[in-house]
């Protein structure tokens, strides 16, 4: 039966979805984040398995565009019913899961499954490199389901290519990194499990 560890080179799959107050990911705050690791079934398909999510404390110093704020629906970032935590403590647990993951399926690297992947990776090195941390990602590989499903099923944007896919998607819940991980990572499995790999 085909490894985890010899369907992508050593690399062990983990959807991320990150929200932020913003696009720059060295100035602006990211505010949720929710990782998705991916496993192998008995029968060899990838499947979702544990949801690692949480709220973030924007870091000291952190841009709060009122934009991005009212666009993934966050009146305010420092409210105590968000029961947000330190990026550094956010990090750290996350980390923590994933290399007990690598360990298990004797993989080298995590590597970033994201919708429009390079701004999740953008926002998660910024965090892990403000922290000081040795972070278990891949610090420039990811794997894009923006370009896998515009190759696949002829859409990029995230609702049309689950709408292609046959995958229900609630625009109404999207931008929150839950709801997006979950959907990304139904996709992406969806798209990889169909394809015929030799």
């Amino acid at each position: 039966m085909l490894k985890i560890k010899n369907r992508f080179r050593g690399f062990l799959p983990v959807v991320i979805d990150i929200e932020t107050a913003g696009v720059t990911a060295h100035t602006d705050a990211m505010l949720e984040i929710c990782a998705i690791p991916l496993e192998l079934d008995h029968e060899g398909l990838f499947q979702q398995t544990e949801i690692i999510h949480q709220h973030v404390v924007p870091f000291e110093g952190a841009n709060l565009c009122p934009k991005s704020l009212e666009f993934i629906g966050m009146k305010d970032p420092y409210h105590p019913f968000r029961f947000a935590k330190e990026e550094i403590e956010v990090l750290t647990i996350l980390f923590s899961k994933v290399n007990i993951l690598l360990k298990k399926h004797k993989c080298t690297r995590a590597v970033l499954v994201g919708h429009n992947a390079w701004f999740d990776l953008l926002f998660l090195k910024a965090a892990w490199q403000r922290c000081k941390l040795n972070a278990p990602f891949h610090s420039f590989t990811s794997f894009d389901t923006a370009t896998l499903s515009g190759l696949i099923l002829g859409e990029t944007v995230l609702a049309k290519a689950c709408h292609k896919a046959k995958i229900k998607f609630n625009a109404n819940e999207a931008h929150s990194a839950i709801y997006d991980a979950q959907k990304t990572a139904e996709l992406f499995c969806k798209m990889i499990n169909d394809y015929d790999y030799v």
